[in-house]
């Protein structure tokens, strides 16, 4: 009979328990390190921590530094510097990495406005100065930048339209440090972007209070018909520092925001909103203006972008004019309204094979939604009685979620019952209104439906 063999971990081969090692995170990994000399020298082995050194730290071979260092000493010594970010790092310094890269090929001024990130004890002392602590997240993002400088364009996006202009700098911790809200309607807010323009800031709640939940990222936007100074409603940009960033980053190195001049517009495309005709596509993308809208009383204010583009294999006797447009808007009740006139912002575009011609408008609602559609009268170049209608795709707008004002719904006056609801009126017809406008030929940018 043969004899029974008795298996330990100093016999059993080195390959299984490696295989078994590799399903560990770093600290049950440590942790076997202490059980006995044989986990102490595999818990040790090099691909073990190089694996880890670029899930968390994002640690490549020409990155980690001396070749006498090794993976495993790469890795704490990160780890003594950055260990209470290692659930963040690595998804924020990938952000941050990306973006640089983007910016450095279709901005580079941009990134000639980032400062470097700071050190423990600089976040600590605005978390003495504010006497609030900050998010980790918040923090680990400002170990790697620190904001930019206060130029223009900022990194936080732009939006401009024939009379106004919107560029939001990241801030870095001792402007926003000062910012710091006490005051009754942004209590324990801290300020993230700022533009010089019109002074519009995201803030960023560091404490639930104000009907607001700790890490809520919003537009300020002041109750109009509230008595009370203190009534600031919210439009809700991020439920988190990683979320609205990465988001935000997202959008950029995507191309779902463009660059136009050197600078982003935070135009969002949705790439099923074209509408071709005969050589001619229509294509729209659409952005929410915070700080031109409001939740009491409900405006709501939108941009788009019109790209129209005739296809460089049209024959040139296609070439023609643009000659009027036709708008049907509908809210989110159901009232049409229509609108007609010649011409788009006050002028008559020729489109060419190959050419295209965008342009920038903007529209209000009462509701928090609703969409547009029509289409644009055309006349060939060469034959001026050859007229045709061009079609301009359905497109959608859309209210961000807000929160209103703890300071209206305690005095009893909240006209939404849960955020982001539309009032409605108990009389109200169910029917379908409309009107129609029939606008004259502009001398300036009419500043609405164009």
């Amino acid at each position: 009979m043969a004899a029974s063999v008795v298996l330990s971990l100093d016999t059993l081969p080195t390959d299984p328990l490696l295989l078994v090692l590799s399903f560990l995170d770093y600290r049950d990994l440590t942790s076997c390190s202490y059980v006995n000399r044989r986990l102490n020298q595999l818990s040790a082995h090099e691909p073990l921590w190089k694996r880890f050194c670029k899930k968390y730290w994002l640690l490549s071979e020409d990155k980690k530094g001396p070749r006498s260092r090794n993976w495993k000493a790469a890795f704490k010594e990160f780890y003594a510097d950055l260990g209470r970010y290692i659930q963040h790092y690595a998804t924020l310094k990938q952000a941050w990495d990306d973006l640089e890269r983007y910016l450095g090929e279709k901005c580079p001024r941009m990134i000639l406005s980032l400062k470097d990130g700071v050190q423990e004890q600089d976040l600590n002392a605005m978390e003495d100065q504010i006497k609030c602590k900050l998010p980790d997240d918040y923090r680990c993002s400002f170990r790697i930048h620190n904001g930019q400088r206060l130029v223009v364009p900022g990194l936080m996006g732009s939006m401009a339209l024939s009379n106004h202009y919107r560029s939001e700098d990241l801030l870095d911790i001792d402007t926003a440090a000062g910012g710091f809200q006490h005051r009754p309607g942004l209590r324990q807010c801290l300020p993230l972007t700022f533009c010089i323009h019109t002074g519009l800031s995201q803030y960023m709640a560091l404490e639930n209070v104000e009907g607001r939940e700790q890490c809520d990222i919003f537009y300020q936007c002041p109750d109009q018909i509230a008595q009370n100074p203190s009534a600031i409603d919210m439009f809700i940009t991020g439920t988190s520092f990683s979320d609205w960033f990465t988001t935000y980053v997202h959008n950029v190195v995507t191309g779902n925001y463009p660059i136009i001049r050197e600078q982003i517009f935070r135009y969002v495309h949705d790439k099923q909103c074209v509408a071709t005709t005969g050589d001619i596509s229509v294509s729209v993308s659409t952005s929410f203006l915070p700080e031109l809208s409001s939740v009491h009383p409900p405006h709501y204010f939108f941009t788009y972008r019109i790209r129209i583009e005739m296809s460089k294999d049209a024959f040139p006797e296609k070439s023609c004019q643009l000659d009027s447009r036709y708008w049907r808007i509908t809210n989110a009740k159901g009232d049409v309204e229509e609108v007609q006139g010649p011409g788009v912002v006050g002028e008559y575009p020729k489109i060419r094979p190959g050419k295209v011609y965008e342009y920038t408008s903007c529209t209000t609602f009462s509701t928090t939604s609703g969409f547009m559609e029509g289409y644009y009268t055309f006349h060939r170049l060469g034959k001026k009685d050859e007229v045709f209608n061009v079609t301009i795709p359905r497109f959608h707008m859309v209210c961000p979620n807000f929160r209103v004002s703890t300071a209206r719904s305690e005095s009893g006056k909240d006209e939404y019952a849960l955020y982001g609801e539309e009032p409605r009126d108990e009389d109200y017809d169910e029917r379908p209104r409309r009107r129609v406008l029939v606008l004259p030929d502009p001398t300036m940018r009419c500043p609405r439906h164009t």
